[in-house]
């Protein structure tokens, strides 16, 4: 008997199926894993005995309103000129002395051209 010879292929697995089992995995597990966004760290803070004393504030204050309006050191300016205001900020800072930090509050509501003329005449004075 004349029996023919099986001719065997070679296996070989395919790990193109494995690979996106993997990454479906991997996008499943990114997917549902939840992120601590407020994770804060713990600090019990020492208690003072007695309290110091606040030193007065050197800080010059220049707060805009919702309408726009400038108060320096909490006087309002008169217009909302920038001459005007440059004028006021610059009589305050006569009275402060060498270069005071200067804090600009504005109001959520007020628009952007009051802040950004205050921030001009900020670095105008210097």
């Amino acid at each position: 008997m004349n029996f023919r010879q099986h001719v065997s292929d070679d296996v070989e697995v395919s790990l193109t199926p494995l690979i996106d089992v993997v990454f479906l995995l991997l996008i499943f597990f990114m997917i549902t894993t939840t992120f601590d966004r407020d994770a804060k760290i713990k600090i019990d803070l020492p208690t003072t005995e007695s309290a110091a004393p606040v030193a007065e504030s050197n800080t010059l204050e220049l707060l805009i309103d919702s309408q726009g309006r400038y108060y320096v050191d909490g006087l309002e300016v008169l217009n909302n000129k920038p001459e005007t205001l440059f004028k006021a900020m610059s009589q305050a800072l006569d009275k402060r002395g060498n270069n005071p930090p200067l804090v600009i509050s504005a109001d959520a509501h007020s628009n952007y051209q009051s802040v950004v003329t205050a921030m001009d005449i900020a670095g105008r004075l210097g």
